[in-house]
């Protein structure tokens, strides 16, 4: 009944309720997404852990243990310091995502990563050779989000897309077939590139690191990565934190055209024409 008539007195509708709506679904908006940043990443065990200490530091006053209550106390001063230092991978990984809200730092660098119909084609061909020698490959492909940290980490090639390329890079003798690959663009930036792993406590157990560091660049941004498995050939394609197989290179061309040159540049079906064209 109390609920009621707290919901009650929120109407006529002023702008001092209206106020109030809007802060709490804003409250409720921002803990829903904190709950859904830290599922299934070590975050939760860490919120788990907070959970505890809380529990200890109120039942320890309760029973009046006086020494475990001083030292929980105490603990808590340092409470928020140690919380950004856990925290911390995903922090960044929310302001990055804030930082995909709006395109405006991207715009001047748009022309730079636009990757045309050409490159697109090539690393098809080269990930369905790859995919048929059963060739372990790791082609990440820049987006919004610059990956120099990450191209900063590997071999500079600055080289033109090439499914020849791409077979010389991850031929399993060579010197640069170990990590990932970076295209920008309609160049191949750097080889032998370190990425991030996801530490996704939900991501099946049977996944190899490099199927992890595929979906762990994409965790920390906008870009899109290639995975060929090396014991099977399996194609998979990672992307906002998710991994999904392709039967074939088909699904592959067809995931990329969608992700890479939009609904807008794919060939449309031309149009049909009016009956009375046709007769004329």
């Amino acid at each position: 009944m109390e609920i009621w008539r707290r919901f009650t007195q929120l109407w006529p509708p002023t702008q001092e309720t209206l106020i109030q709506v809007v802060d709490v679904l804003l409250v409720a908006f921002i803990a829903y997404k904190l709950l859904v940043l830290v599922r299934s990443t070590r975050a939760w065990r860490i919120l788990v852990g907070i959970i505890v200490f809380i529990v200890a530091l109120v039942l320890s006053e309760v029973f009046q243990l006086r020494t475990v209550h001083w030292l929980l106390e105490k603990a808590t001063l340092l409470g928020p310091v140690a919380l950004v230092i856990l925290f911390l991978p995903e922090l960044r990984q929310t302001l990055e995502g804030f930082g995909k809200l709006g395109d405006f730092t991207d715009r001047p660098f748009a022309k730079e990563r636009a990757v045309s119909s050409t490159t697109l084609e090539e690393i098809v061909a080269a990930v369905a050779e790859l995919s048929s020698t059963k060739t372990g490959a790791l082609i990440v492909v820049e987006r919004g989000v610059h990956l120099d940290d990450i191209i900063a980490t590997g071999v500079s090639l600055n080289a033109a897309v090439s499914a020849a390329l791409f077979g010389s890079i991850f031929y399993d003798q060579g010197p640069l077939h170990d990590g990932a690959t970076v295209v920008r663009g309609n160049v191949i930036s750097a080889a032998a590139c370190r990425l991030p792993l996801s530490e996704n406590a939900r991501i099946d157990s049977h996944l190899h690191m490099r199927h992890r560091a595929g979906i762990g660049i994409t965790e920390q941004s906008d870009s899109i990565c290639i995975i060929v498995s090396e014991e099977r050939g399996i194609i998979s394609f990672a992307v906002d934190g998710r991994l999904e197989r392709l039967p074939d290179t088909q699904a592959l061309r067809d995931r990329l055209k969608k992700e890479l040159l939009g609904d807008d540049q794919t060939p449309k079906k031309p149009r049909r024409r009016r009956k009375e064209e046709v007769v004329a």
